[in-house]
């Protein structure tokens, strides 16, 4: 009769394996889980990243288009401006590029990789039920035929042969199971690695172009497209006419300033039609003389 410490081994082997099994497949789930949600998230943030650079290209369309409605200096700065804004857009447009390339891709080959490791998984809970199952069926040979040794020779060989595919089955589980932790922190290391690189390569490109986009704005000089403004509001033809205007004004206050009469005469301080009024009278008063003189040369003869 077999001893109890051979009784039980195998039931504590199929216990760890149990226990290992289960470890295994949590492990294995909670990169599946996490690493789908990460490439979910990380898809979604390269999205809106390629929407923020096609809408930052209609801003610069709009900016461009403005300019040239403008005064010469703010045009001259808008469209500098509107130039280094779609240099940044470019550097965003490498920026998607790289993420898609060493951030989603990596994480995205998780998907087969776990698909892989639930395989293997698979494949040592087969050797470990086979083993099982030859366990048992050994079992109840010896007790149905425990004279038969025959046949409990075969059932011994063949749980022998399953115990060896479980045990080299269970080793191989255990290598790659590690080589597969091992992988996942390297690639998880490298992959946020190569995000932190990418962001700080587009955010120290951009700083720097838009230091020189700020250095534009700021040089426009608002006084001098002032000055152009005001003069859009006199074209030179009506310049002309008010200088001709002006120019007649100060002829005719010159002439009348000729003319002026001296201080004290009544008759020169008198208007035009207020001398007319006045010979008037001067041509009536002679004709009423001349009359009266007539009438007293009558009376004398």
């Amino acid at each position: 009769m077999p001893s109890l410490g051979k009784l039980y081994r195998p039931f504590c082997d199929h216990v760890v394996r149990d226990n290992q099994a289960q470890q295994i497949q949590d492990a294995v789930s909670n990169v599946e889980k996490h690493f789908g949600l990460l490439c979910q998230l990380l898809a979604a943030y390269i999205r809106k990243t390629a929407r923020l650079r096609d809408k930052a290209d209609s801003l610069v369309k709009e900016i461009s288009i403005y300019a040239d409605t403008e005064t010469p200096n703010l045009k001259r700065g808008l469209k500098s401006f509107a130039v280094e804004l779609a240099n940044i857009q470019d550097y965003r447009t490498a920026q998607v590029e790289r993420l898609e390339a060493k951030v989603l891709e990596p994480l995205k080959s998780y998907g087969t990789i776990v698909k892989l490791k639930r395989d293997d998984i698979k494949a040592a809970l087969l050797a470990w039920s086979r083993e099982s199952k030859q366990m048992a069926q050994l079992e109840k040979t010896r007790q149905r035929n425990p004279s038969d040794r025959h046949i409990i020779s075969q059932a011994e060989s063949e749980l022998q042969r399953a115990t060896m595919d479980a045990t080299r089955t269970s080793q191989q589980l255990e290598e790659t199971i590690d080589n597969f932790e091992r992988s996942k922190m390297k690639d998880i290391k490298k992959i946020f690695t190569e995000f932190i690189t990418i962001e700080m390569a587009f955010h120290a490109k951009s700083l720097e172009v838009y230091t020189n986009a700020y250095q534009h704005i700021k040089d426009i000089d608002e006084d001098e497209d002032l000055e152009v403004f005001r003069s859009s509001l006199h074209p030179p033809e009506y310049l002309s006419r008010l200088g001709i205007v002006r120019a007649n004004s100060k002829s005719s206050f010159d002439k009348s300033g000729s003319t002026k009469p001296m201080p004290g005469s009544f008759q020169n301080q008198q208007t035009p039609n207020n001398r007319r009024k006045n010979q008037l009278e001067d041509e009536v008063d002679d004709d009423e003389e001349e009359d009266g003189d007539d009438e007293h040369d009558d009376d004398e003869h």
